[in-house]
């Protein structure tokens, strides 16, 4: 009875984890975008955005207890290097900013109009600061009452719309192959195959502190936890991205918020939109603390403390409150090419140690897998940024899944079959000096 409680306690808190209240904004626009495809963009989505976030806490189980033993199964220099990406990204780039954009535009907004939202990112972030330099109970308090509030309005918020959908599924001139397309890659926008390989090692000490110190047991809890925290995303984001489809809205150029507070007004009315942007602030107070925290302990070990923790929380915060202002859309729309870079790469490093890392051991099989993802993931952000020339992109769109965004796919497996044939080449000795 005991594992079972503690599997569920573990899984409830790395679903927290990956529920960042900035994901909510994605289903929903996702849906207005696909119509009636909906079976399959929950599946790409959940792909991207729960599958190989799951794949990705397997990988460090696999591989021992934290990123750096996955890193160092491929290079002792890909951890620290992937690994300040990562955090970069779920840091000031993108994550952090974006929960504050979020508590603006969605908790402040509906209330005050026409509050500044330089104000808003300067509040937003002095908490940030303080409730991060001096860890304080308020944090847990938040992070444990108004979780758990907004996931009780959230499916509520589901049900009702299921049960009695304010419309018909919208109109879209997306075919099945392009909705798929729309929904694997919108879930890079999770970020949470970035965050998986962080917060596993979180996941694993956690389940060491309960008594699981045996590789069997250890491994059994993560993994069932795993599966509880999977679970529940599929549940929240497949009910939103039918909320989003359903909707009703015809401007498919609404902003992300505008369209989670219209569907729920719609079928919460004014005072469950209030609870849910209060709930919905606060969850993104936490997630900003936790992740800034995360983002100081990194590069202050990374630096061996040549930059300290409160420096690089402070820096931090400054950045992401000036990326903050510019706002939820602008600031997904500035992350989609590095995500489109990086994010290969890691589904790459995890996809392969999780399908192959019991049995091939070399390093060479995934350092050409890694090789062979990098060069389409170039190819594939000079194409978002328009760098090439049509007949160029034509050249590049023979590559297998190149229009679709997935054309590292192949390759990938091509430079992993490479790797393996060569590490099975005889070696050449070294003559001795005499």
């Amino acid at each position: 009875m005991k594992k079972y409680k503690d599997i569920l306690t573990i899984g409830f808190a790395l679903f927290a984890m990956f529920f960042g209240a900035g994901n909510l904004l994605l289903p929903p626009f996702i849906g207005l975008q696909i119509g009636s495809h909906i079976a399959i963009t929950i599946l790409a989505f959940g792909l991207t955005g729960i599958l190989l976030p799951f794949f990705g806490i397997l990988s460090i189980v696999q591989s021992g207890n934290s990123f750096h033993d996955l890193g160092n199964r491929i290079h002792s220099k890909l951890a620290p290097i992937l690994g300040s990406i990562i955090m970069l990204c779920i840091g000031p780039l993108i994550a952090i900013p974006r929960t504050a954009a979020t508590t603006h535009e969605i908790a402040i907004l509906p209330s005050f109009p026409d509050f500044n939202p330089v104000w808003s990112s300067i509040l937003f972030f002095t908490a940030t600061w303080a409730l991060t330099i001096v860890p304080s109970k308020v944090v847990d308090i938040i992070g444990n009452f108004f979780t758990p509030l907004l996931l009780l309005l959230l499916l509520a918020l589901i049900i009702l719309g299921i049960v009695n959908p304010p419309a018909d599924y919208s109109l879209s001139s997306l075919n099945s192959l392009e909705s798929f397309s729309l929904g694997f890659t919108e879930g890079y926008q999770t970020l949470d195959v970035f965050a998986s390989v962080i917060f596993a090692g979180i996941i694993i000490n956690a389940a060491k502190s309960k008594g699981y110190t045996t590789l069997k047991e250890k491994n059994k809890v993560v993994i069932t936890s795993g599966i509880v925290s999977a679970s529940c995303l599929f549940l929240i984001y497949g009910g939103l991205v039918y909320l989003g489809a359903t909707s009703g809205v015809t401007n498919m150029e609404i902003p992300r918020s505008s369209l989670l507070i219209q569907i729920a007004q719609q079928i919460l009315g004014k005072y469950g939109m209030l609870g849910i942007a209060l709930s919905i602030g606060l969850a993104c107070l936490t997630t900003a603390i936790a992740v800034t925290s995360a983002v100081g302990s990194f590069f202050s070990e990374l630096s061996r403390g040549r930059l300290s923790y409160k420096l690089i929380v402070t820096i931090c915060c400054v950045l992401s409150a000036a990326f903050a202002v510019k706002g939820v859309d602008s600031i997904i729309q500035f992350a989609y090419p590095p995500l489109a870079f990086a994010y290969p790469i890691v589904i790459t490093l995890v996809l392969y140690i999780v399908l192959f890392g019991r049995f091939v051991k070399t390093k060479a099989p995934y350092i050409g897998a890694l090789i062979a993802s990098t060069a389409i993931a170039t190819l594939n952000v000079g194409k978002v940024l328009g760098l090439w020339s049509t007949d160029i992109l034509t050249l590049w769109n023979k590559i297998p899944l190149f229009d679709i965004e997935l054309g590292w796919v192949i390759p990938s497996m091509i430079g992993f079959l490479i790797g393996y044939i060569i590490s099975f080449l005889p070696k050449k000795n070294t003559p001795s000096k005499s």
